[in-house]
């Protein structure tokens, strides 16, 4: 018997325009590691299927019954604390933008965006999501953590030593070097936040090879996860090193 891995993230998707939850929907769905488990036309049914439980929303600001500024307040009032909210919108008032981002979304995309727009920022949100949970999982602790619990008062001690020379070869995921590891890190600063295609140009490595390792960086907290929205509403991930405690 095989193991099975980590269950999807579940996603429910909100817009009142019937084609774009089509699409949307089907943009997630073909996402590994995200399964649709609603796609609804209004705050009201929003509300309702969150209180079911679900781990993501893809939440549209312009609704026919509340706003989905609306929608974030509820969630906040209700203390819903284990579903994100990435917010879909058209809407680029400055006082809508604030007012969502207030509410600590993991995102917040223009439309129009691409297919690729959306499964980026997708990806990123599920090692951001790991991070998270693998930090407030109780797991046991090693000698070695107890170790640096006693020296430093922190189990996590990341540093671009312990990234990337401190590793050894064996105790790396299958395709990670620790050569190209120490590049990776190398190229990051914990000041200014780079791109994956900057860590790539500074590597000599693929674009893909670079998302590979800043991927696996994110994971054990290594590195932080920032974004920048140009001009036709497309996030840019960027990433920078996280300071040393």
């Amino acid at each position: 018997m095989t193991a099975s891995g980590p269950a999807p993230l579940r996603v429910l998707v909100v817009d009142d325009d019937a084609g774009a939850r089509a699409l949307h929907s089907r943009w997630v769905a073909a996402t590994e590691g995200f399964a649709v488990v609603g796609a609804v036309a209004s705050g009201g049914a929003a509300l309702a299927s969150v209180e079911r439980g679900v781990d993501l929303v893809l939440l549209d600001m312009r609704l026919p019954d509340i706003s989905g500024i609306e929608v974030l307040h509820r969630m906040h009032v209700a203390g819903v604390d284990r579903t994100d909210v990435l917010v879909v919108s058209s809407s680029r008032d400055q006082v809508t933008v604030r007012q969502a981002l207030a509410a600590h979304p993991v995102g917040y995309l223009l439309k129009p965006f691409d297919r690729e727009a959306l499964q980026d920022r997708l990806r990123a949100y599920a090692v951001e999501r790991r991070s998270r949970d693998d930090a407030h999982r109780d797991v046991p602790m090693g000698q070695g953590d107890v170790d640096r619990l006693l020296a430093t008062g922190s189990v996590r001690v990341v540093t671009p030593a312990r990234a990337s020379g401190d590793t050894s070869e064996g105790a790396l995921p299958k395709g990670v070097s620790a050569t190209t590891l120490g590049r990776v890190v190398a190229a990051l600063d914990p000041v200014v936040a780079r791109s994956a295609d900057e860590v790539a140009g500074a590597t000599g490595t693929s674009r893909a090879t670079a998302r590979r390792y800043l991927d696996h960086l994110v994971a054990t907290g290594a590195i932080d996860l920032a974004h920048r929205y140009g001009r036709r509403g497309r996030p840019q991930v960027l990433y920078r090193l996280t300071p040393a405690p």
